[in-house]
């Protein structure tokens, strides 16, 4: 007979929500395992340089998922890397993590969210063939060349100015005529002599043969299309919540909706960190509903008792 383990809190998810949860879970004395399918620190191990969480003046994103890992635990947290396919739900749920069942007392949500995509021809197509979406991650193989940012916020303007490092040049193409980016970041990259600001557009349509070559933009005030040849494009114009398969109350995003508790609309079941119906999402933000939402899962375990 195939032993069931059982467990007082799971939480699915290795961000920074996630493993700020399991510390508190476990220093209340619970047990506690996360269960992550991919890289352990979520989109900030794909981060290069933070610049804006307490405590540091300016940190590498992988070190800082490496030092709360590594906190967790410490305390007692338990980890498994794998995918969760299904929650049955009851007073005590059923897990199923690559095809095993684990029992838990309570679930803990923190999934984060996954890259948004343009949707225009010739994107599917050249996804990994010239289309990133991380340039630590794939920054490196357009050294010297010439790359394009798609967006205008923090995460493109970031990512910008990390390619600059590397790349021969670097095209910020954004829809607007304005950055929404923080503006210390925004200083910095116009002082980059190889960046490169095209305003007001949008890329209509990836183009290329076996790799990509070019994009094709359409201004949005004078509706004229122009083409930009380039080795290599990243895309930054926000996220989607990983939620999809979660069976609990979320908004016309797809964002989980919880109390001031992190409660979601199942009892037993709570969500933290970029999966959540919130106005700001940053590494601070994450951190402090992860906390919310370990104390709570004490709380309620303390009342099933």
């Amino acid at each position: 007979m195939v032993k069931i383990m059982t467990y007082d809190v799971l939480i699915v998810g290795g961000g920074p929500a996630g493993l700020t949860a399991g510390i508190y879970a476990a220093r209340a004395g619970l047990k506690t395992l996360l269960v992550e399918k991919g890289l352990v620190g979520g989109q900030i191990a794909f981060t290069d340089n933070i610049e804006n969480y307490p405590g540091f003046e300016s940190i590498n994103g992988m070190e800082l998922a490496k030092k709360m890992f590594e906190q967790a635990k410490k305390q007692g947290m338990e980890y498994q890397q794998g995918t969760v396919e299904k929650i049955n739900d009851g007073l005590e749920k059923e897990v199923i993590v690559d095809g095993k069942s684990i029992k838990t007392k309570t679930v803990i949500f923190s999934v984060g969210s996954n890259p948004r995509k343009l949707g225009v021809p010739g994107e599917a197509d050249y996804e990994g063939k010239g289309i990133h979406y991380c340039a630590l991650c794939d920054g490196v193989m357009y050294k010297d060349k010439v790359v394009a940012i798609i967006g205008g916020g923090d995460a493109a303007i970031k990512e910008s100015l990390y390619l600059s490092n590397l790349a021969k040049k670097v095209y910020v193409v954004h829809r607007r005529d304005e950055l929404r980016a923080e503006k210390s970041n925004q200083k910095r990259a116009f002082a980059k002599k190889n960046i490169e600001f095209i305003w007001d557009s949008i890329v209509t349509k990836f183009v290329g043969e076996q790799f990509l070559t070019k994009l094709i933009l359409n201004n949005v005030k004078t509706n004229k299309e122009t083409e930009l040849e380039v080795d290599g494009s990243f895309t930054y114009v926000g996220y989607l919540p990983a939620t999809s398969w979660i069976n609990v109350e979320k908004d016309k995003r797809g964002y989980i909706k919880t109390d001031h508790k992190m409660s979601t609309s199942v009892k037993g079941i709570f969500a933290c960190g970029d999966c959540t119906d919130k106005d700001i999402a940053q590494i601070a933000t994450s951190v402090g509903e992860g906390a919310i939402a370990g104390t709570s899962v004490a709380e309620y375990i303390e009342e099933l008792k």
